[in-house]
């Protein structure tokens, strides 16, 4: 059981804004061991089937690179259901920050690579990328690309489980595959539900359990917004 800190507590959180410079937008989150780094692209397209509604599009692809856990990556897992999985996620939940009107026919490409996995990748990814995406929006605006940023709310995202029956947020790789219940979940800053993902993965769950869940997830979101806000203001 933890020892360094509490259950409802999270991991060290670093952002890093502008971390690469050849994207508009481009940070390094690191949270405990676990480091990624999220870029955002835009482009005066949208997809094919888009092209006449007058909206935006945010996208997104994930990836861990080879060296980012003890065995070796292989590049072509990028193919992967649980690759595919991730990806859809981050795009839906980045979406739901977004006017896409406002937007205009633009695409914000996302790309999250995991640099170094010790859990919590894809919600790490999340909360990266939302910085990622207003940064790339102020960039276009403050170029007379765009009139306004698009963007309407916070989105942040963490991960909580149970472990040998206790609840605990924020879960590093040696409780992630220890867990008995493994979740996910994303929130707006005013702490709206975006996504829930929760899977036991032996005995069933209470609903007392989930509850206490989600009350050390919202309380973990709000920080991380807290965060977010610091580093962009």
């Amino acid at each position: 059981m933890r020892t360094e800190r509490a259950n409802d507590e999270l991991r060290a959180v670093k952002i890093t804004r502008g971390y690469t410079e050849m994207t508009p937008g481009s940070v390094l989150i690191e949270m405990g061991r676990t480091r990624v780094l999220c870029t955002v692209s835009l482009s005066d397209d949208v997809p094919r089937w888009m092209r006449d509604s007058g909206s935006g599009w945010v996208t997104a692809e994930y990836s861990m690179l080879p060296g980012s856990s003890p065995q070796r990556v292989g590049r072509n897992s990028i193919s992967g259901g649980r690759t595919k999985e991730i990806q859809r996620l981050i795009g839906r939940s980045l979406r739901a920050a977004v006017d896409m009107k406002a937007m205009g026919p633009v695409t914000a490409q996302i790309d999250c690579d995991v640099l170094q996995a010790d859990g919590g990748t894809r919600t790490a990814s999340i909360t990266g990328a939302w910085i990622a995406l207003a940064d790339a929006f102020d960039v276009w605006v403050a170029d007379g690309k765009m009139k306004s940023n698009p963007i309407t709310r916070n989105i942040a995202a963490i991960s909580v489980g149970v472990v040998e029956g206790v609840p605990l947020l924020d879960l590093e790789y040696i409780e992630d595959v220890a867990a008995d219940v493994d979740t996910n979940v994303v929130m707006t800053g005013d702490g709206e539900i975006i996504e829930v993902q929760g899977t036991a993965e032996g005995e069933p769950f209470t609903r007392q359990v989930l509850d206490t869940m989600l009350d050390y997830a919202e309380s973990g979101i709000a920080s991380l917004v807290t965060l977010q806000n610091e580093v962009r203001s």
